[in-house]
C-alpha cells in the first residue's frame, strides 16, 4: 500500500499575482472508509458482534463529545487526544474580556504514536 500523490503549481503566499510559482505534492485520497466498513473489518478479527461494536463506537463517540464539552483532553491512549481550542477577538486588558469575544471553539486532534509512526514509513507513490 501507498499513499497516492499529484503534483499541483501553487504560488507564493501574500505575493500580488502569485510571485514565483512552483510545484508541490498533494494526498490524492483513495475513497473513505465509513463506520460501516470499520465495523466489517474489526468483526473479522474479533469475537464482538456487530451490534456490540456500533455499541461502543456510539458509546465512545458520546463520551467524547461530552469531555469536550466540559474542557476535557480526551485520551485515547494508541488512537491519540481530542482536545478544545477557543478562536477569540482581543481586549486592551484582561478585565476588559468577556466571553462575548469568544468567535467559536473546535476540537484538535494530536495522533498518538503508532499513528504517527505508520506515516513516518510510509511509501508515496504519483497519481495517473
Amino acid at each position: 500500500m501507498s499513499i497516492k500523490y499529484s503534483v499541483i503549481e501553487r504560488g507564493e503566499p501574500g505575493v500580488a499575482g502569485g510571485g514565483k510559482k512552483k510545484w508541490y505534492a498533494q494526498v490524492k485520497t483513495d475513497g473513505e472508509m465509513t463506520i460501516d466498513d470499520l465495523v466489517k473489518e474489526i468483526e473479522k478479527f474479533s469475537s464482538l458482534s456487530e451490534a456490540d461494536i456500533r455499541g461502543v463506537i456510539i458509546a465512545v463517540e458520546n463520551e467524547i463529545q461530552k469531555g469536550l464539552a466540559s474542557g476535557k483532553i480526551i485520551r485515547l491512549d494508541k488512537l491519540g487526544s481530542f482536545y478544545p481550542s477557543l478562536s477569540s477577538g482581543a481586549a486592551d486588558s484582561e478585565k476588559e474580556f468577556n466571553a462575548s469575544l469568544i468567535k467559536g471553539a473546535k476540537v484538535n486532534y494530536r495522533p498518538g504514536k503508532r499513528i504517527s509512526d505508520i506515516l513516518k514509513t510510509a511509501t508515496f507513490s504519483k497519481s495517473k
